[in-house]
C-alpha cells in the first residue's frame, strides 16, 4: 500500500517551473519504509526511520 502525505506531496509543475534548477526533495512512504526523493531525479535509499529519510532529503538540498 502507498501513502502519501500532503506535506510530503512532489512539488506541481508550476511550482518547479519557477525554479527549475533548485532542488526540492521531499519524502514518500511506501509501506514500513519511507524514501527521499527530488524534483531533479535524485532517490534516496528506502529507510525504515522517518527522520533519517528527512535528513537525507535535507542533506541532498544542501549538497551543490
Amino acid at each position: 500500500m502507498y501513502h502519501q502525505h500532503t506535506d510530503e506531496a512532489p512539488p506541481t509543475a508550476s511550482s518547479a517551473a519557477t525554479a527549475p534548477s533548485a532542488h526540492r526533495p521531499f519524502t514518500i512512504e511506501r509501506g514500513s519504509f519511507c524514501i527521499a526523493r527530488c524534483n531533479c531525479g535524485w532517490i534516496g535509499p528506502a529507510r525504515r526511520s522517518r527522520d533519517r529519510a528527512r535528513t537525507d532529503a535535507e542533506e541532498h538540498r544542501s549538497a551543490p
